[in-house]
């Protein structure tokens, strides 16, 4: 099966060459796309330069992660389609494990990101959420050995995805009002909402240098990830629905509180603020009926603090 591997990248260093080495050294070299959101055509020349068999679509600006995959997906067209982060490495056999868990009746495949410090550990296998959409990194933390009994996650990662296109441009893609962060899991909510199945490869994996562009914890992440918290409570209809919106807010409430004492910045909660207002007009959507994750607040807050610390 021939696979379209599209790498968003932004700064396109030695990052994304180790990225590309690792993949072109796959026993079946998957065609590659680079989403280059760079100014100066950085992830372009780099292409030309070393890795002449990839391709390039240059923007001249950062578009975003969804926007840039979406026009590097029409302007390139591939499928399956593969999204990759341009700070993970992948393991031999990714692109064998990809194609061999996509079977007849699964429209996206998760791959499985490891721990750059801490390789025997999973970093993520896909995303979760619980009731409030509140999102999390499936199997986050847990040793490699737990994925030979794991269960399917919602969707993927959009670190490591593989998506069938049609399946993709069904829903319309990635939502582009979102510009970084959370857009995965916006794709995995409105994929399974249509009854889409999500299959986990749980031998096609990578190691992941976590939050290499923006920084795990910087000021910046906070706003970008609190915008699209307060964007998809607004556009999933949590504003009509008392019981739960309460329960977002006091999550949403705890972590900004801890953003506040570990950052010394409101930047998450201005975030919020802004994604909500900026939902106002979308039309609405509904969450899946299956898949999402019936947890406490206490639980949940407890699931983010193992990833995040906050």
């Amino acid at each position: 099966m021939a696979l379209t591997v599209y790498i968003p990248t932004l700064r396109a260093g030695e990052r994304l060459a180790r990225t590309l080495a690792a993949l072109e050294s796959q026993e079946e070299r998957p065609e590659v796309v680079i989403a280059d959101n760079s100014d100066d055509g950085a992830g372009g020349t780099l292409v030309r330069e070393r890795f002449p068999w990839a391709r390039a679509v240059e923007f001249g600006a950062n578009l975003g992660f969804g926007k840039a995959l979406n026009r590097a997906v029409r302007e390139e067209p591939g499928d399956p389609i593969v999204f990759l982060n341009d700070d993970v490495t992948v393991e031999p056999g990714f692109v064998g494990g990809l194609s061999g868990a996509l079977d007849a009746g699964t429209e996206m495949v998760a791959a499985v990101l490891l721990g750059e410090r801490d390789p025997g550990r999973i970093d993520s296998a896909g995303v979760v959420a619980d009731r409030t959409l509140l999102g999390f990194d499936y199997l986050n933390g847990e040793p490699v050995e737990t994925l030979a009994d794991a269960a399917d996650p919602l969707g993927p990662t959009g670190g490591a995805a593989l998506f069938r296109r049609e399946a993709f441009e069904a829903v319309g893609g990635f939502d582009e009002r979102m510009f970084l962060y959370y857009e995965d899991l916006d794709l995995a909510l409105r994929l399974r909402a249509e009854g889409a199945r999500c299959g986990l490869a749980t031998d096609a994996r990578g190691i992941h240098a976590y939050s290499e562009t923006m920084g795990a914890r910087s000021a910046a992440k906070y706003g970008m990830t609190g915008w699209s918290r307060g964007y998809m409570l607004r556009v999933y209809g949590y504003g009509g629905r008392p019981l739960r919106l309460s329960r977002a807010l006091a999550a949403e409430t705890a972590i900004c509180a801890g953003q506040l004492l570990s950052a010394h910045t409101l930047r998450g909660a201005r975030g919020r603020v802004a994604g909500w207002r900026a939902g106002r007009h979308v039309p609405r959507r509904t969450p899946p009926s299956e898949g999402l994750l019936d947890i406490s607040l206490r639980e949940a807050l407890a699931m983010r603090r193992r990833r995040h610390g906050l």
